[in-house]
């Protein structure tokens, strides 16, 4: 692992933000495209300009997810939330979440992703981490609370085996899109623990409302290897979208062809098809979802700003055209929100 990192390029992205409060005020968003080690022979840490980053990040079993600026880790069943873009001067904090338990015919080692549901340091009583595991399982828990435990819940409907999870603070619930869009399921530890709220998605019936395609381009749609769905909230404008981000590939690394269709959804799940999202921007990773104001944060407004394991791009929403394209290996395709003070 040495060997490779000190092969690797240093790079690190930042963008400051000048926001509100509500929208990461003060917070830069860091993705790391390299490392290398610290000093000679320190195989433990590290170093990104005036940052450090533990090693382990890095490892198979490191990093599984990132909201709010919390990174989770994840070892022999134990996940853990770290403050761990840390500068030298300062000690990030680490707090071991409860062992996991994998329910009946379930699986917990292969995690789809990881939601917060405070912006705020999981010490705050209000703070519930969810982990949403490849399968039927869903698992809740305040990390403040005493003797803290796993809210383990088995999701009966496959159409969410494979969706990510996001916290709505309009609806104050965890919710995920079903894996073809039609319908949103949401989740909380109070009544809906064991029976999700759905909501039906309504789309318009008007043929204008239906984006406008080459034939081609459905039959396209169609065809690829890879459909994701995400949902993600822009706190600045009170608005929610769904991503539908199809991909078609070439072996073993390559995106070949990338395209977004992007619905907005209202509080009673009427859902429009758009082209323009307005002065936002979306961030999208293995992060949950990023939605943050584009002109105040020096970043392309109506465009989805991509990171996987072996590209960076960002995607013009109206036209669904790919620039800024950069191969690379990522070693953290993550976007992490950092509060510096």
């Amino acid at each position: 692992m040495s060997h490779f990192l000190r092969q690797l390029k240093l790079s690190l992205r930042v963008s400051n933000f000048n926001a509100s409060s509500r929208c990461f005020s003060s917070s830069p968003i860091y993705y790391v495209r390299g490392a290398e080690p610290v000093g000679d022979g320190n195989k433990e840490t590290i170093r990104i300009p005036s940052l450090k980053v533990p090693m382990e990040l890095l490892k198979d079993m490191g990093i599984i997810g990132a909201s709010h600026g919390w990174i989770a880790t994840m070892k022999s069943g134990v996940v853990c939330l770290q403050d761990d873009l840390d500068l030298p001067d300062t000690k990030p904090k680490r707090i071991p979440l409860p062992p996991l338990v994998t329910l009946p015919h379930c699986q917990t080692q292969i995690v789809t992703n990881v939601a917060m549901s405070s912006s705020s340091s999981p010490d705050d009583e209000d703070c519930i981490v969810a982990g949403k595991f490849l399968g039927p399982q869903l698992s809740l828990c305040r990390p403040a609370q005493r003797d803290c435990k796993w809210s383990n819940i088995r999701i009966s409907d496959p159409s969410f085996f494979s969706s990510h999870v996001m916290y709505s603070k309009r609806d104050e619930m965890f919710s995920m899109p079903a894996s073809r869009g039609h319908y949103i399921g949401s989740w909380d530890l109070g009544r809906h623990m064991k029976e999700p709220k759905i909501q039906m998605l309504r789309l318009h019936a008007e043929e204008d409302q239906i984006p406008k395609m080459k034939k081609r381009v459905w039959q396209r749609l169609e065809s690829c290897c890879t459909k994701q769905h995400y949902l993600v909230e822009s706190l600045h404008t009170d608005e929610t979208f769904m991503l539908k981000w199809y991909t078609q590939s070439k072996p073993p690394t390559l995106n070949v062809w990338d395209h977004f269709l992007v619905l907005k959804i209202d509080k009673e799940g009427y859902a429009v098809y758009t082209k323009d999202i307005g002065d936002v921007c979306i961030l999208l990773s293995r992060s949950e979802p990023i939605c943050i104001p584009a002109k105040l944060n020096r970043r392309v407004q109506n465009c989805v700003y991509m990171l996987t394991d072996h590209e960076f791009a960002i995607v013009s929403i109206s036209c669904n055209q790919k620039f800024g394209a950069t191969p690379f290996a990522c070693s953290l395709p993550y976007y992490i929100s950092k509060n510096l003070i």
